[in-house]
């Protein structure tokens, strides 16, 4: 054996020849054209050197003593080290049935003998090269199988590959897992049978089984599937179809065990009632807190009425101890009597609208009604803080869907604010409050006073909960406000106003609307009160 080695080597060929005249010519006709050469004198030595240096192309004799070409050849597609190389026979056998033979064996080409150097030269070069791409490709497919089963073995989800019938082609380590059975159980197995009680009673219907055998893909949540020892567990999956050249072989299955999820949202649905509950029982407890500060205004303001029917009863008492009463006036006092009472009543009943615990749901509510009767629920404190309220409200401003009891809450308290802010400025100004209809979907409603204004950092805090500006609040009533617009759908935000003060506003979605939720925004040309 003999082993020459050039400097350029980047392609390896083999000289495989017993005759040493024969070798001599070969690598006098390549060695100048970059290959790295290697040399052997009989079939053993050439197996050795081949499966050592995995050369892309041999150049064989067929006719040698011990071994000839044929069984070289033979043996090297035999070995998987050398399986791929361009085995080019050399030999003075012209006949067809000896190229056959060769090309049977795995051979790629055949140059007769004696051979001509430009002929050796061309075909080295055309089988090197096909050679080397087909490496580059081989090692290319390789590096992209290699990544597809890092990222497949990556997933959480377990993945299975079926064929049209439903039969477990290939199945992901998570898979497995979820399973609990080795991926190599699974393989083979029926993926409907193995995983869905009902299956005896036939596959239609269950989860992948049109996708399988319709191409129609899937997504459903929620169904049970079956491990390997029986057990059920809540799963999701998605189908697709998988095809080749537009021809159905079958579906990729994607699922996931949800029991930990739908646990979550178990508990996130309960967290959330209980929120919500301690929300109403916390607008319950504002709306009280409310209600004793109002408290000796509304006694005075019941107490009117009260007494105006008491002065009205003894006028009429006097009237009929005459001995001809008169009658007329005996009557239109008793209308008096009668529309104080009417007053009283009319001011209890308010109370008592107010002071109920709102009853779940919403309704079909005219935003122009409500705030009219807020504003009369706040003459108690006009008179309380010497000041007025302006309100202006179209008429043919679209009805909202809300809870009336929640969203005069808001509304009175932010005009109680609004009075309160005014009083402490010294104006005289009336509180203005007005609605307006934004875009198709919302209906805003803003409460505008000329008080002293807003400190500058109150725009990240002002709707926290104990945060106030006023030296007795609690603050927590701008927190519940902002608690029971949202659950209405709506929003609720303030602005600083040229010319000083605040202005409040609250944002209701329209009834019968559709769309995007309402959201605090600037409206174009709202009227500033």
């Amino acid at each position: 054996m003999t082993e020459v080695v050039s400097e350029n080597s980047e392609v390896t060929v083999l000289l495989v020849d017993d005759n040493p005249q024969n070798l001599k010519v070969l690598y006098e006709t390549l060695k100048d054209k970059g290959y790295r050469l290697l040399i052997a004198n009989e079939g053993q030595k050439a197996l050795d050197l081949a499966h050592r240096h995995q050369p892309e192309v041999i150049l064989l004799d067929i006719m040698m003593p011990d071994m000839d070409g044929y069984e070289v050849c033979e043996r090297l597609k035999a070995d998987q080290a050398t399986a791929d190389c361009a085995v080019v026979f050399l030999s003075a056998l012209d006949d067809l049935q000896a190229k056959v033979k060769g090309f049977s064996l795995g051979g790629a080409d055949y140059i007769s003998k004696p051979f001509q150097s430009l002929e050796v030269i061309a075909r080295v070069k055309t089988h090197a090269r096909v050679i080397r791409l087909e490496r580059e490709l081989q090692a290319r497919n390789r590096e992209l199988k290699g990544d597809q089963a890092r990222i497949l073995n990556s997933i959480s989800e377990g993945i299975y590959g079926l064929d049209e019938n439903g039969v477990i082609e290939f199945a992901n380590p998570a898979a497995a897992q979820i399973m609990g059975c080795p991926v190599e159980e699974l393989i083979g197995r029926n993926f409907f049978e193995t995983h869905f009680a009902t299956c005896q009673e036939g596959q239609d219907g269950l989860p992948g089984h049109t996708t399988c055998s319709q191409g129609v893909a899937e997504n459903k949540r929620n169904i049970r599937m079956l491990r390997m020892d029986g057990s059920g567990f809540p799963a999701q999956y998605r189908s697709t179809p998988k095809l080749d050249q537009g021809e159905l072989h079958g579906a990729v299955v994607v699922f996931d065990d949800i029991t930990a999820e739908l646990q979550s949202e178990a508990a996130l649905e309960e967290a959330r009632a209980l929120v919500q509950e301690q929300r109403d029982q916390l607008a319950h407890a504002s709306r009280l807190t409310t209600m004793g500060e109002m408290a000796a205004g509304f006694a005075h303001e019941v107490n009117q009425p009260l007494t105006a029917i008491t002065n009205y009863a003894r006028v009429s008492k006097r009237m009929m101890a005459k001995e001809e009463p008169d009658l007329g006036l005996l009557g239109e006092t008793l209308d008096k009597i009668e529309a104080q009472s009417h007053r009283a009543s009319e001011i209890i009943r308010r109370i008592r609208r107010f002071m109920k615990k709102p009853a779940t749901g919403k309704e079909v509510i005219s935003v122009p009604a409500l705030l009219e009767d807020t504003r009369q629920f706040a003459e108690v404190d006009m008179r309380n803080n010497e000041g007025g309220i302006d309100l202006s409200v179209p008429n043919d401003l679209p009805d909202v869907t809300a809870d009336p009891i929640q969203v005069q809450q808001v509304a009175l308290n932010l005009i109680r604010n609004a009075l309160e802010a005014t009083r402490s400025a010294d104006a005289s100004i009336p509180v203005h409050v007005s609605a307006e209809l934004l875009g198709s979907s919302c209906v805003r409603v803003q409460v505008r006073d000329h008080g002293i204004g807003l400190p500058d950092d109150a725009e990240d805090k002002l709707f926290l909960p104990f945060y106030t500006t006023k030296d007795e609040g609690m603050g927590i009533g701008l927190a519940t406000c902002r608690s029971l617009i949202q659950a209405q759908g709506g929003d609720i935000g303030f602005e600083r106003p040229e010319g000083g003060g605040a202005c409040f506003y609250f944002t209701l979605p329209v009834a019968g609307s559709s769309g995007a939720p309402c959201a605090p925004e600037q409206p174009s040309g709202f009227e500033q009160g």
